[in-house]
């Protein structure tokens, strides 16, 4: 048995006991064995993962038989599907262990542990399927046990409830459109096997008619604009662990869906599916970091901050389609690299920050950055783990999202822009957006640390902030991991990852002169160089001021010279520290601000309290989905008058429904 089939057997075995534990009585018992079961459940995933991309696996598919005749589904080993496997296993690995802690309340009911063993469990084999059923099995069994878990408050919360709903249609949509475009490459392949799929070289209008559906529907999974009005719902309205799932591990099914198709089942593809792709990718990245930069509400943030990643994703996808469209293989090797370290950045950080959020929500019950602040001092691990992983949001150096930021940006300057003025014209703008969204990710992010951690508390929860449990400090300090490694040592990653592209990274070297050994090498010696700078000089002034020995002095002052005096309202809030900003896009975002001014009874010019508030409302949502909501609600009351009981009128509904069908079968 190899080692791959061990890990398949060894994931059903351990689902159908951490199901069975989730029925176990008392929530206690049931968090510490259930959420084990899981964790064990997501490393035998990353075994499985591993093997695969390590080409470990077996040459021909795995072949299970289903209870529906003449329909089996097959499990097969590919590198680029074990890293997403390997990258889903991991993360719901330390979900589980943080949520041993961190469930209470229906969160802890069997119902939910339940649902995250199925989620975890569709997540693993959704880049494991050899077929196009298997696939879509796979896919249904990650949405509908997703959909459970998000309506986890349902009960409490008319939110989650709408929440829950907006999510259900959106991932029923991106299923439809998915099997649609998989149902016309099988009819054009003859075939539901992704292999055959692949070798068939399906081309032509049944080619572009697939990419265009696929597309839209691992868009609208992924959370790329204007299909990402789920994600600012349902991620703030899942529990923390659910929500650092479904970023870190979920939507990364939408970058592998259409890593799928670009590079296995239609690698040929011409260059207007990279714009296609590029039309998609740069105003999800702006408009994302944009919502983000102006958001108060945590897990809100985090939301739309997997919208700008999606898209700075797909960027380097859609480049590599039009590096190789303009003959310029290494490049969009290069690019295809950049790629997969964009989307093991963001599974990291975003892994790291939800669980944050959630160790926050559960010391503090707020996750409104305008009620937080001074938990460095109540919660030194959690807080230290944030910095972290706001170090990687905000691609600052030695993190991760410097290493996968700047791989984008050098695939960026080598293309080849020589032989297409259209490519030469988009690079300038590329290269702004990311930019762009780099400039903006680093005030964001600032704000999320600074706000919440830094300056005093802001609400009597925040005063009362104490340090979570051991099982949720171990996962936020495990999330760290992998921003370090790929950090410190991005080479041997750019080497890992080559393995995993689907043309094998052929190492032909640009006009440029850019091959996938020249990034991994060249981030290798900038990160050392940067490590020795960058830890260099804080050591010396830290000896250096030790070695004084300068005797304290204590002195009383006068005043309060701003800090001794202060008031938590005398603070920046996370409002105010994006006040500028917002100013800046004012018409981009159209924020609602109301200024409440109450006087004194006896002197209109004399105020006695003043409030002020602001909305930033989902531009996209506003303008685009409930115009359509009002039509389809007025088409809806309107029908109704059709159902009035006559059964005179039923039948001859029913007549005219036969005879058109007729017109149509004898035509």
């Amino acid at each position: 048995m190899t080692a791959f089939s061990a890990g398949l057997l060894a994931q059903l075995l351990l689902f159908i006991l951490a199901v069975a534990a989730a029925q176990l009585p008392g929530p206690r018992v049931r968090n510490r064995v259930t959420g084990s079961a899981i964790a064990m459940l997501g490393l035998a995933g990353a075994v499985t993962g591993y093997a695969a991309l390590s080409g470990g696996g077996p040459e021909t598919p795995l072949v299970l038989a289903t209870p529906l005749p003449g329909v089996d589904v097959s499990l097969s080993a590919t590198p680029l599907g074990g890293l997403f496997t390997l990258l889903a296993g991991v993360v719901g690995a330390l979900a589980a262990i943080f949520a041993i802690d961190y469930a209470h309340g229906p969160a802890a009911s069997r119902t939910a542990w339940s649902a995250l063993a199925l989620f975890l469990l569709g997540l693993q084999l959704v880049p494991l399927a050899g077929d196009i059923v298997g696939f879509l099995l796979a896919w249904e069994l990650m949405a509908v046990s997703s959909t459970t878990l998000v309506l986890t408050e349902h009960a409490r919360s008319d939110r989650v409830r709408a929440a829950g709903l907006w999510y259900a249609v959106m991932t029923q949509l991106s299923f439809l459109l998915i099997a649609a475009g998989l149902g016309t490459l099988a009819q054009a392949a003859g075939s539901t096997s992704l292999a055959a799929v692949a070798s068939a070289g399906v081309s032509g209008s049944h080619a572009s008619v697939a990419f265009v559906l696929l597309t839209l529907g691992f868009a609208a999974k992924a959370g790329l604009m204007p299909l990402h009005v789920w994600l600012p719902r349902a991620h703030p309205e899942a529990p923390s662990h659910v929500s650092a799932l479904m970023s870190a591990a979920m939507v990364k099914m939408g970058v592998y869906g259409v890593l799928l198709a670009t590079t296995r089942l239609l690698p040929d593809g011409p260059a207007w599916w990279g714009l296609a792709l590029l039309a998609l990718a740069l105003p999800s990245a702006l408009y994302g970091i944009l919502q983000a930069s102006v958001a108060s509400d945590l897990k809100r943030l985090l939301a739309y901050s997997t919208t700008e990643n999606i898209g700075l994703i797909l960027t380097a996808v859609a480049l590599s389609q039009l590096a190789k469209a303009v003959g310029n293989p290494a490049v969009a090797d290069s690019a295809l690299v950049a790629a997969l370290l964009l989307t093991l950045n963001h599974a990291a950080f975003k892994t790291l920050l939800f669980l944050g959020a959630g160790a926050i929500i559960h010391a503090t019950s707020e996750r409104d950055l305008d009620r937080l602040g001074g938990l460095a001092s109540r919660m030194p691990v959690t807080t230290a783990t944030l910095a972290i992983g706001a170090l990687a949001a905000a691609a600052l150096p030695l993190s991760s999202g410097f290493v996968a930021e700047w791989a984008l940006l050098q695939s960026l300057i080598h293309t080849d822009t020589h032989t297409d003025r259209l490519v030469t014209a988009l690079l300038p703008a590329m290269i702004a957006v990311v930019a762009l969204t780099a400039g903006l990710a680093l005030l964001t992010f600032t704000k999320v640390f600074g706000i919440s951690a830094l300056a005093r508390p802001r609400s009597e929860g925040a005063a009362a902030a104490a340090e979570v449990p051991a099982t949720m400090r171990a996962a936020l300090i495990a999330a760290c991991l992998p921003i370090a490694v790929i950090g410190l040592v991005p080479g041997f990653a750019v080497k890992a990852l080559a393995g995993a592209l689907p043309s094998g990274a052929a190492g032909a070297t640009s006009q440029g002169g850019l091959d996938l050994h020249t990034v991994g090498a060249s981030l290798q010696s900038m990160s050392v160089l940067g490590l020795g700078a960058l830890l260099t000089l804080p050591l010396v002034a830290a000896a250096w001021s030790m070695a004084r020995k300068v005797p304290r002095v204590e002195v009383e002052l006068g005043w309060g010279c701003g800090g001794v005096r202060t008031s938590p309202r005398m603070q920046y809030t996370a409002t105010s520290y994006a006040e500028p900003l917002l100013r800046v896009f004012d018409d981009a975002l159209s924020p609602t601000r109301d200024v409440e001014v109450t006087h004194v009874a006896e002197s209109r010019h004399t105020v006695r309290t003043m409030s002020y508030s602001q909305t930033v409302t989902d531009v996209v949502e506003a303008r685009l989905y409930e115009p359509g909501l009002r039509a389809v609600t007025w088409v809806g009351d309107r029908a109704r008058g059709v159902q009035n009981g006559s059964i005179h009128r039923y039948l001859a509904f029913s007549f005219t429904a036969l005879v058109l069908v007729l017109i149509g079968v004898l035509r």
